[in-house]
């Protein structure tokens, strides 16, 4: 699984972190950053990134086959 964080698009809002907070947590720029992608099911992964309000998040699975968006 591979979670990224689109730098330029993140807004700092924290959708994500309060979501999923054992993956996602903001630096000192007030930017996402992935903790660890295993840390939390699927299903709570597209759940962060569908609340993302700047569409920062994208989710692959092992073979590189986009899950969100």
């Amino acid at each position: 699984m591979q979670v990224r964080i689109l730098r330029m698009e993140c807004c700092g809002h924290a959708e994500c972190v309060a979501i999923a907070p054992d993956v996602f947590a903001l630096d000192t720029k007030r930017k996402a950053t992935v903790l660890d992608p295993e840390a939390a099911p699927l299903e709570v992964l597209l759940e962060a990134a569908e609340a993302c309000p700047c569409q920062a998040i994208t989710i692959e699975d092992d073979e590189g086959i986009a899950l969100f968006p």
